[in-house]
């Protein structure tokens, strides 16, 4: 009889930095980074345009310090995420804003001064042998600083971030985190995380989801007061922001972030748009199926059978790491070495914050992904979803780490083919027609999430951002835009909607990263393409796909 090694589901976070939020060790390199930030200061203050080539040593030193406050930032979002009621862990969040503003104050000034190299000096510039691998990143660099404020003032912006922005995400997550799930089951009750009372959302037993979904509902309306507050703050900075930068479109920002341009983004909706009647007719028909005249929002995930597999965490990532080999043996050996090493969160445990993850560790060349895991298809596919992050992040990391900010669409798309070679994996494999139905309508869920679901995150945020230009936008109409963009992004297929998924919804309040919607759509469909792709070219497919996303 084989042996087959049974994975833990815990992540060993202790191989970087032992000790967790309190670690000695993990104090001295943070210690270490603020230092850097200081020396970069130092450096970029001195630094001459006129003397332009005194920007490859900046270059170095900016590169060095980077690493480092990734490496110290995903740890510290990994603590955080483990235990939401880590209060040290808490601490060091707030002190990932302080670094991240005066990082941020930094690299604005240094762009500011690369503008303002003269023309002929700065062709000269990228002839240098140090800086010819970064000529895209730079150039990059040199124009937005051009759509900027003076560095003063947006130093001042970076500054007043820290309490009057970023603590606006903080505060969302500590409220979620204190959250609990009251279920009464079996005459029981049970005390949940948000996390893992949203996992039985995916019940075969509809009066299961109901009952869940109300719940669930219930404790998103109780707070959503403070939500609204977390929401129309995080809002009405950015707006502050735009209007004074002269920044009239609200998505310039989150486009620029994934080099798109508007027509690009317009051209995308319209397609799906133009093609939603055939999944309004899959989601009538899939009510069919389950004897409703209409399904409500907490039915699109449902099983269609009564009786629904389920896969032990270890039998999950053997699944994974088969599939990923048909594809990529490189990918599939970076994915056994992940679960083999304890790169990986999955405990089904109260006390974590809802979601999925993945985060990179650039200094030790290291990636950790985080979920909650209840042994479901849903739940394979996320942590391969995750996966994809990783070996993206993998491939990367010989390459200069300014040229690793890979735009958020181009992350998507990684993560998003790992995604689909699992679920098209899980099809083919199927013991009977009646579980490949039931895979297949797992599937085609996946195009619902990127047409429908994303498409109402879309509709919801920039029509709340128009309203929000007016003032504070009260709870009340943000449930009603909510309820407006779903019923527009479904095509009027569902019988009961979610008004308080935008409290919910974590990326409503993330502040890194403005609309983090629309890049889960763009990098579904370019997966699809890539997908195909890899369907013809067969065993010679895995250099070209290294090639795109390294």
């Amino acid at each position: 009889m084989q042996y087959t090694m049974e994975y833990e589901q815990t992540w060993d976070l202790d191989v970087l930095f032992p000790g967790g939020s309190k670690s000695g060790k993990f104090q001295a390199y943070l210690k270490d980074a603020e230092a850097n930030i200081e020396n970069l200061a130092s450096s970029v203050d001195a630094f001459n345009p006129h003397n332009a080539i005194k920007l490859v040593d900046i270059v170095k030193q900016l590169e060095t310090t980077m690493k480092k406050l990734r490496e110290a930032f995903a740890f510290i979002s990994c603590l955080s995420a483990q235990d939401v009621k880590d209060k040290d862990a808490g601490l060091l969040v707030a002190k990932r804003s302080a670094l991240g503003a005066k990082m941020s104050s930094v690299q604005t000034e240094l762009n500011q001064k690369i503008a303002s190299i003269d023309d002929k000096m700065w062709q000269e510039l990228l002839q240098n042998d140090s800086l010819q691998e970064l000529a895209f990143i730079l150039k990059e660099k040199r124009e937005s600083a051009r759509e900027l404020l003076s560095a003063e003032q947006e130093v001042l912006i970076n500054d007043l971030a820290v309490d009057g922005y970023q603590a606006w995400g903080q505060m969302y997550d500590t409220i979620v985190g204190k959250m609990t799930i009251e279920l009464e089951e079996n005459g029981e009750v049970n005390s949940y995380s948000v996390g893992q009372a949203s996992n039985k959302l995916n019940s075969p037993d509809r009066n299961i989801r109901k009952y869940v979904f109300e719940q669930l509902g219930r404790a998103w309306s109780t707070n959503s007061e403070l939500f609204g507050q977390t929401l129309n703050h995080l809002a009405g900075f950015r707006l502050q922001k735009y209007k004074h930068r002269e920044w009239e479109n609200v998505l310039k920002e989150p486009l620029a972030i994934n080099r798109m341009k508007q027509e690009t983004l317009d051209a995308m909706w319209t397609a799906i748009t133009n093609s939603k009647e055939y999944f309004v007719k899959f989601l009538a028909k899939k009510a069919q199926l389950l004897g409703l005249e209409k399904l409500s929002i907490y039915d699109i995930g449902a099983p269609l059978s009564k009786s629904v597999k389920t896969s032990s965490y270890t039998e999950g990532a053997n699944f994974i790491v088969k599939h990923f080999r048909e594809f990529s043996p490189k990918m599939a050996d970076f994915a056994q070495m992940a679960f083999e090493k304890r790169w990986i969160e999955a405990e089904d445990r109260a006390g974590k914050r809802p979601g999925g993850f993945c985060t990179s560790f650039p200094d030790s060349e290291q990636t950790r992904v985080f979920m909650t895991y209840s042994g479901t298809t849903s739940n394979i596919s996320t942590l391969a979803h995750e996966l994809g992050h990783a070996y993206h992040q993998h491939v990367m990391n010989d390459i200069h780490g300014l040229n690793q900010g890979y735009a958020m669409n181009v992350a998507e798309t990684a993560s998003t083919f790992a995604e689909m070679i699992v679920a098209d994996a899980s099809v083919k494999s199927a013991q009977s027609k009646e579980e490949k139905l039931a895979l297949l309508e797992d599937k085609i869920q996946r195009s619902i999430a990127f047409f429908m679901n994303i498409h109402a995150r879309f509709l919801f945020e920039t029509r709340f951002y128009e309203e929000r230009k007016s003032g504070v936008v009260s709870v009340d109409r943000l449930n009603e835009l909510m309820v407006e963009a779903q019923k527009e992004a479904y095509g009027n297929a569902l019988a009961e909607y979610d008004p308080t998924f935008w409290a919910s919804k974590l990326h409503f309040h993330i502040t890194g990263t403005p609309f983090y919607n629309f890049p889960y759509t763009f990098g579904f469909l370019f997966s699809l393409g890539i997908y195909a792709h890899a369907m013809d070219k067969g065993g010679s497919f895995e250099d070209d796909y290294i090639s795109l996303i390294d």
